[in-house]
């Protein structure tokens, strides 16, 4: 008979509940933090005597360090003991939202910023990690449930409560709500988490400089293209052009450093692992649904419906709402059905979502993007949780946090790359779209003659007969430009969907998995 190892079998002595509560209050605020400021960013320009285009670093300065400690955060867990390292990373994400909040200068707020997100950087693969390290195999599907409710709702949050605290208080409470919750989580996690023994007895040697300085360079100058690319016009800027080279030689670099290292700062043979390297492909492609629709919806009712920030940031709230509702049902059908199954339905209800929401008009009203996004909610709930339990679930639980780490990135990088495409898409095709329509606005098109005659009487009878054919010229174009913006987003929402409809495909690449089913004690 074979003997179990004790360390796969190995299990916290809290309440793994409250170990839940504690780690996911960690996960919640930083991911939270991730787009509650993208409604202050005019209000921080205003603040700080900056233009809104420097304002932005106070976005992409996050994202760089955030990314950059999210695929080590497995070694420094084993290095320091992820208990240690979790609380350092808490604290400083605490004590840098103190000081981004009390920012004087523009300078101040992105080095604030930047210590913010390395910080915050690790918290997701660890918190991750500790859930599934904390319940027995056939309740995993149950705590990615609830961690998935973390990184599902907080993103979609985050406008909408960044919007509220930017008019009703100011800028700065987007930074000070951290502070409760971070010490709550640090008093919860230093009662309830702890350290398996694979963390405590781990002996990992001096840490990979040069793999981490590659890593560095590389994820730093491909968010910097990501983030500038459309505003230097891509590749038609020289510097644009080096960074992109920068960003590829040094990933290349990397990956062979870190292949032929003995003990390198990220383990890529977790990729040899079929359902791993699946599950992180989809979770990219998750990403780039996930984020670039929730910066088409609120872009499209803020600059062609004329909302305001905090009602554009309500419009996706439904979306939480559909993923709450149903991510406890997805927890407890993951332990029980195939996860292919689940992944490709949650993948064609996102696809019909995103479909019905390419419908859009100038009539639109908020109800008609609430009630699909609803069904995107449902949709994604059932995306998270089976994707995060079907990769990692087959690995063994030593590779479980480094993998997490390389799992977290790869979906903000999906979402980084998404909304930079996505900008660049909007505006080449409604450039393209305008050039399109134009033809159809000729005086010998019987259409378009009667409705400008009729404009024409209309201006006449208010601006008079000097100024009336100026003014309607003035009322086709700006209606020209409307409708090409509008059609490049209902382009841009059918492509989303076509994607999503693709990964459907690829859900079969998955090795069939049992669900878990608890074995009797003896």
């Amino acid at each position: 008979m074979a003997v179990e190892n004790p360390q796969e079998q190995w299990r916290p002595a809290a309440n793994p509940w409250l170990i839940t509560a504690a780690v996911m209050l960690a996960t919640f605020m930083e991911v939270l933090d991730t787009t509650i400021v993208t409604v202050a960013v005019p209000h921080i320009a205003g603040s700080l005597s900056a233009s809104n285009d420097e304002a932005t670093w106070v976005l992409t300065s996050y994202l760089v360090s955030n990314a950059i400690v999210l695929p080590a955060s497995g070694w420094f867990a084993l290095y320091f003991g992820r208990k240690r390292f979790l609380i350092a990373c808490i604290v400083i994400f605490t004590i840098t939202s103190v000081v981004s909040g009390a920012a004087t200068s523009l300078g101040m707020l992105v080095v604030a910023r930047v210590l913010q997100g390395a910080g915050g950087g690790a918290l997701q693969p660890i918190s991750q990690a500790i859930l599934l390290e904390s319940f027995p195999p056939e309740k995993r599907g149950m705590a990615m449930a609830a961690f998935a409710l973390g990184v599902v709702v907080a993103p979609i949050a985050g406008p909408t409560l960044g919007g509220w605290l930017t008019d009703n208080y100011t800028w700065r409470w987007a930074f000070y709500i951290n502070v409760p919750v971070g010490l709550l989580a640090i008093l919860m996690i230093r009662a309830f988490v702890e350290d398996p023994p694979y963390i405590k007895n781990a002996r990992p040697q001096k840490i990979d400089l040069i793999g981490f300085g590659l890593m560095a360079v590389a994820l730093a100058a491909l968010q910097v293209v990501l983030d500038k690319g459309q505003q230097e016009d891509w590749f038609a800027s020289s510097w644009i052009r080096w960074f992109t080279i920068s960003s590829a030689v040094s990933l290349v670099v990397f990956v062979i450093w870190e292949l032929r290292a003995r003990e390198p700062i990220v383990r890529l043979n977790v990729f040899k692992n079929r359902n791993f390297a699946v599950g992180t492909l989809l979770i990219t492609l998750v990403g780039v649904a996930l984020y670039s629709a929730i910066t088409m919806i609120p872009l499209f009712l803020q600059t062609l419906m004329g909302y305001p920030a905090l009602q554009s940031g309500l419009a996706v709230s439904p979306r939480g709402a559909g993923a709450l509702i149903t991510m406890p049902l997805v927890g407890y059908l993951t332990g029980k059905v195939d996860f292919r199954k689940l992944i490709a339905i949650g993948f064609s209800l996102v696809a019909v979502s995103l479909w019905i929401i390419s419908g859009l008009t100038l009539q639109t009203s908020v109800w008609n993007i609430a009630w699909p996004s609803v069904l995107t909610g449902v949709g994604l709930s059932m995306l998270f949780v089976p994707l995060a339990t079907v990769a990692m679930g087959t690995l063994p639980q030593k590779d479980i946090g480094n993998a997490s780490g390389i799992f977290n990135l790869m979906r903000n990088v999906g979402g980084s790359a998404g909304i930079s495409l996505l900008v660049t898409y909007l505006a080449r095709h409604a450039q393209s779209n305008q050039m399109n329509m134009v033809s159809r606005l000729d005086p010998l098109n019987p259409a378009y003659s009667l409705r400008f005659t009729a404009v024409q009487r209309f201006f006449a009878g208010k601006f008079g007969t000097a100024q009336a054919f100026r003014q309607t010229q003035l009322f086709f174009y700006n209606s020209l430009l409307k409708q090409a913006r509008l059609l490049s987003f209902v382009q841009g929402f059918r492509l989303l969907a076509i994607v999503c409809l693709l990964c459907v495909t690829a859900v079969f690449l998955f090795k069939k998995v049992k669900p878990a089913r608890k074995t009797p004690a003896h």
